[in-house]
């Protein structure tokens, strides 16, 4: 089943980044072509309405000109403004996902087992998840302009539990609704150049935690976003936040510490146009995206289950190498792959399609 499922994915990847590459190769070679000269006989002099004024001349040129578009996939798009964005997400062999409660509930096998450690445990059970495969589609809509957006994100989830801690029993495929997450986006600073961007992003307990699609509770989520373009056909973007959850079970005894915990994220993704054009940019980007866990528990992988890890102090790094193709028109299409660094994952691999349009 597992197999299955990676393989499809892996063409998947194949046929959309081929699809990808060859809708750049025209923009490619139109962007070569020598400009078209005018035939012998046409009056080359006859006078455009063009303003006397020199400066009236380099404000009309910049008000023709456009920011270069986001190029990243896994770092937050720091522009502020009205866009449509869905989003396919595969992710492979996740071994904790109960950690700090980010992903997914305290797990379920604290309800049952010898002894009962927490009744009310909110995560799917019994079997405590030893790699786990995951997949998401998500929807948003952003609305604002060029200062201020709200936007609203509908996740749905899919998780695959492939094995689990020998004796600690199991549960099967699960699917629904996950967490809406809503928030807002206040541009600091805004030019064709540069975007600084503060955002404030939430989430609410809408998916069912007993099937692994939410965490039970709510979360709010300050970050900076940063996008700079450097030269003509370069960019480099950024962002840096706190996931900070609202409520948390406890761990792994009702009486102990909060088994959620606040998650700092950051990541940092160079891209240079391989295609720039009035009507098209193609880049490939790399990005390096990272995590550290100031608090929290995770679920121990040995079995049996008769406690939690600390996972305060977990540093996770993965890279993210991927490319996009935008258009004139607003339109985008990103695809991306990403591996962990670290001995500690959220998972080992992950892919990303993704479609966006600004409004």
């Amino acid at each position: 089943m597992e197999d299955a499922t990676v393989q499809a994915d892996t063409v998947c990847m194949k046929r959309a980044i081929l699809a990808l590459i060859l809708a750049g190769l025209p923009a490619a070679a139109a962007a070569q072509e020598p400009p078209q000269t005018a035939p012998a006989d046409t009056d080359t002099a006859a006078p455009a309405s063009v303003p006397s004024d020199a400066a009236s001349q380099r404000g009309n040129l910049f008000a023709r000109q456009k920011p270069r578009p986001s190029m990243v996939g896994y770092i937050e798009d720091a522009m502020v403004g009205s866009a449509f964005r869905t989003r396919y997400d595969s992710a492979w062999d996740m071994d904790s996902p109960d950690r700090a409660e980010l992903f997914y509930a305290k797990c379920g096998c604290y309800r049952g087992g010898i002894p009962t450690l927490d009744p009310s445990a909110p995560g799917p059970g019994p079997g405590v998840v030893s790699s786990l495969n995951s997949r998401e589609l998500s929807v948003l809509t952003e609305k604002g302009g060029q200062r201020l957006s709200v936007f609203m994100e509908v996740p749905f989830r899919w998780i695959d539990p492939t094995s689990f801690v020998p004796g600690t029993g199991s549960y099967s495929n699960q699917g629904g609704l996950g967490d809406i997450r809503i928030g807002t986006k206040v541009a600091i600073a805004s030019s064709n150049s540069l975007s600084i961007t503060a955002m404030v992003r939430g989430s609410l307990p809408t998916g069912d935690s007993t099937k692994g699609l939410g965490t039970d509770h709510g979360t709010v989520e300050p970050a900076v976003l940063v996008r700079k373009t450097l030269g003509g056909r370069m960019q480099i973007e950024g962002m840096f936040g706190d996931t900070h959850p609202t409520g948390s079970s406890k761990g792994p005894l009702p009486t102990d510490a909060n088994f959620a915990g606040d998650v700092l994220y950051y990541g940092i993704g160079p891209s240079f146009d391989v295609v720039s054009s009035r009507t098209t940019h193609f880049a490939p980007v790399v990005e390096l995206v990272g995590w550290h866990v100031l608090s929290g528990f995770q679920t121990s992988t040995v079995a049996p289950p008769t406690g939690t890890g600390d996972a305060s102090g977990l540093n996770i790094l993965d890279l993210k190498v991927g490319a996009r193709l935008a258009t004139a028109n607003g339109s985008s299409l990103y695809v991306g792959y990403g591996w962990a660094l670290t001995s500690n994952v959220w998972n080992d691999h992950a892919l990303r399609l993704e479609y966006r349009k600004k409004l």
